[in-house]
């Protein structure tokens, strides 16, 4: 669909250089660290006919897949959420953890986020687990570290 708008519009070269470019890592400035995507996963925690993912069961994720799969580290917060599923058109309010993870624009990134996802999705039966993506400039090694 915004490819169809882009193709009408007179202006597409200029629409589709702005498009192409603002896609990637940032140029980062000395002293504010590498390029990186960083990668913010929604974990709702009901699910349908039981009750909700407790504490335990996600510490059990976290354990057995999250941590293995991002060994350089992550950062969870606790939410409150709504969701309308598609399906039904029910939203839904309910607890969510968020994962939050700074890795670099590489191939090998978006599938072992893709894993994550997957894996909570068959293991409590979820429709999805969201996700939204930024690119920013990141700092967590001692050598980028302030004197």
């Amino acid at each position: 669909m915004l490819i169809s708008a882009l193709l009408r519009l007179k202006s597409f070269p200029a629409a589709l250089v702005v498009l192409l470019f603002g896609c990637g890592t940032p140029q980062c400035q000395p002293g504010t660290g590498q390029g990186m995507l960083i990668y913010t996963l929604y974990f709702g925690r009901s699910v349908a006919g039981r009750a909700a993912v407790s504490d335990q069961e996600w510490r059990s994720f976290r354990d057995q897949v999250i941590t293995p799969t991002l060994p350089n580290g992550s950062t969870v917060l606790d939410g409150q959420g709504a969701w309308m599923n598609p399906r039904s058109r029910v939203t839904i309010a309910e607890a969510t953890k968020i994962l939050v993870v700074a890795m670099p624009d590489a191939a090998d990134s978006l599938p072992l986020i893709n894993r994550i996802r997957s894996s909570w999705q068959h293991r409590f039966h979820q429709y999805v687990v969201g996700m939204t993506v930024q690119s920013g400039c990141g700092s967590f090694s001692p050598e980028e570290a302030p004197p």
